[in-house]
């Protein structure tokens, strides 16, 4: 594909002026498609994400062929709530990781899915075929995944343009005085700790969160909470910075367990979060309005009722 960078681009970083002109592709995979050559600048290839750009001239970008997929299916009990040729929608158990990464090469929900579904989408790279959104290892609930490359260009927009309504139910510690609110704080990487989020007003990327109070408990409260963004660990960080932190959520200072009046010590096995409920339009039939839900996994039905 071509762009002629207009008068307005003058000055912009190679990577941004390319993510802001081509937003099915994220401008993570730009970068790297930059630094392997991917891209020519007048004709010549440029390998730096940061170089800048001039108005005038012609870029280049050219997609190399999919790398063969070098993952191996494997078989695991991954509950299917829908699915059509275009899209599955899953209930991801907690404790799965989703793809590969560090320290996590196999038993991933890709891994079962390309056991279950072997038209998986292959546009969103050799290790996350048909990945759109993520939720973390610890959180379960729905998931969408594309099957083709269609809808997987598809949901990419639906998500970046935040038509994907995204509905969450979290115990948290503590109580909130007022029975609904939103959080406007935005978010960055942890100026220390770099696998962890942070709020952060001078650089962070704008991030809402709504919640609204569903049941009072003994020293916590469960919350449905809607994301109007999705930034990485969003609620996390939001519930943490309001000092209700989302219980057994260690990286954010959750507390691992309750010592009830009865002596009982109530353990919190993961982060009590989960991707209730997704609303959306289909990715490939336009017009046709599609609404999911996941029920509350047993341990943090347990943790509701030991707490009621």
């Amino acid at each position: 594909m071509e762009l002629r960078v207009d008068p307005s681009g003058e000055g912009i970083r190679l990577d941004k002026y390319l993510s802001k002109n081509i937003p099915d592709i994220s401008r993570t995979r730009l970068k790297d498609l930059i630094k392997e050559g991917f891209v020519l600048l007048d004709g010549t290839v440029c390998t730096l994400p940061k170089h800048k750009v001039k108005a005038g001239q012609l870029l280049s970008l050219t997609l190399p062929k999919p790398t063969p997929l070098e993952l191996i299916p494997q078989r695991m009990d991954i509950e299917t709530i829908f699915e059509d040729e275009h899209i599955v929608v899953v209930n991801k158990p907690p404790n799965l990781v989703v793809h590969p990464g560090a320290g996590n090469t196999e038993r991933t929900l890709v891994h079962g899915l390309l056991h279950q579904c072997t038209n998986l989408s292959g546009i969103g790279g050799k290790i996350r075929p048909g990945i759109v959104h993520r939720l973390d290892k610890d959180t379960s609930g729905v998931m969408v995944v594309a099957k083709s490359d269609e809808a997987h260009s598809s949901l990419t927009k639906l998500f970046k343009a935040r038509a994907v309504k995204k509905v969450y139910l979290a115990l948290v510690h503590g109580q909130f005085s007022d029975k609904q609110g939103l959080v406007d704080l935005p978010i960055g990487r942890h100026p220390v700790k770099r696998t962890k989020m942070a709020v952060d007003q001078d650089k962070g990327r704008n991030a809402l969160t709504h919640f609204k109070v569903k049941k009072d408990l003994q020293g916590a409260q469960l919350l449905e909470i809607r994301l109007f963004t999705g930034r990485t660990h969003q609620i996390r960080v939001h519930m943490a910075y309001m000092k209700h932190p989302i219980l057994g959520d260690k990286t954010y200072g959750g507390p691992s367990y309750f010592l009830l009046e009865s002596g009982e010590k109530l353990i919190f096995p993961r982060q009590m979060l989960h991707a209730w409920r997704l609303e959306m339009f289909h990715p490939v039939l336009k017009d046709r309005k599609l609404s999911f839900e996941a029920p509350v996994p047993p341990d943090m039905v347990h943790v509701i009722k030991r707490l009621q």
